[in-house]
């Protein structure tokens, strides 16, 4: 009977110096839990509201979730008397040294966040970065792949992408098309300019407004050079391109216009 007296009062002491902290530690990580969650959705909504990719989304919020979790244990630790420096100081540099490893992966995760933030180009889009071209097929938080023109996948980390240029040829609703055309020295400039141009009034894909550049751009050794600068919609800039070529030699050729050798010089401002 002694010794069930001793234990229970040495029960009913223990009770009376921890049972609070105990409570107290339940209840920071209850209440902490019902915060984190809260503030998780609150992150994902306006996260969502500003438009930003699903995947940041996620990613952000689970571990905003996370950083505060682990607040909240080291907080309910503390609440029961246990020290918590030492265990903060090993999470310290253990992240330091996970950075340190990391510091390639971790570039290109804040480059990959920055991208999906501002959105310079998107999934679908036409662009030449990274020492690539290609049409975008998937933005992810650490890399970014491109199918280039001959169907090759290419994915190139993101942080090379914002290190660099990156041109997007698709951004816009317009491009313009730019052809140099060369003519022998002795044809008639006013006639040449007039048939170039009547093929262009021919193509319906040509836009009227802006309406097309055409003027010599060059007296060169052999030929008279004459720039051929149509608007037209982003999706008809190839077919525009080549057609507009071919259907000019041909109406050279019929209107026995001269054509020096190279019979056409061609210069492409950009890639696609």
């Amino acid at each position: 009977m002694i010794r069930m007296e001793q234990v229970m009062n040495t029960l009913r002491e223990w009770g009376a110096l921890y049972g609070p902290r105990v409570v107290g530690a339940i209840a920071i990580l209850i209440l902490g839990r019902l915060v984190a969650r809260g503030l998780r959705s609150l992150i994902r909504k306006a996260l969502r509201k500003h438009g930003v990719d699903e995947t940041l989304v996620s990613f952000t919020s689970s571990v905003s979730y996370a950083a505060l979790m682990a607040f909240i244990i080291i907080a309910a630790l503390s609440q029961l008397g246990i020290q918590t420096a030492s265990f903060v100081a090993v999470l310290g540099a253990t992240g330091l040294a996970v950075g340190l490893a990391l510091q390639g992966s971790l570039a290109n995760f804040a480059a990959g966040v920055l991208m999906m933030l501002f959105k310079p180009f998107k999934v679908g889009d036409f662009i030449e970065g990274g020492g690539t071209s290609g049409v975008v097929e998937d933005i992810s938080i650490f890399t970014t792949k491109l199918r280039t023109p001959d169907n090759k996948k290419v994915i190139i980390p993101n942080g090379k992408l914002t290190s660099d240029n990156v041109t997007n040829f698709t951004a816009a609703d317009m491009r313009r098309v730019d052809i140099v055309a060369g003519v022998d020295h002795s044809e008639d400039l006013d006639r040449v300019k007039s048939v170039i141009a009547d093929e262009m009034n021919r193509d319906d894909r040509i836009l009227r407004d802006p309406p097309p550049m055409l003027g010599v751009v060059e007296i060169a050794d052999s030929s008279v050079n004459i720039a051929v600068r149509p608007w037209v919609k982003t999706e008809d800039y190839w077919d525009v391109f080549f057609s507009l070529q071919e259907r000019i030699k041909k109406r050279f050729d019929a209107e026995g216009i001269i054509i020096p050798y190279p019979q056409m010089d061609v210069h492409l401002k950009g890639k696609e």
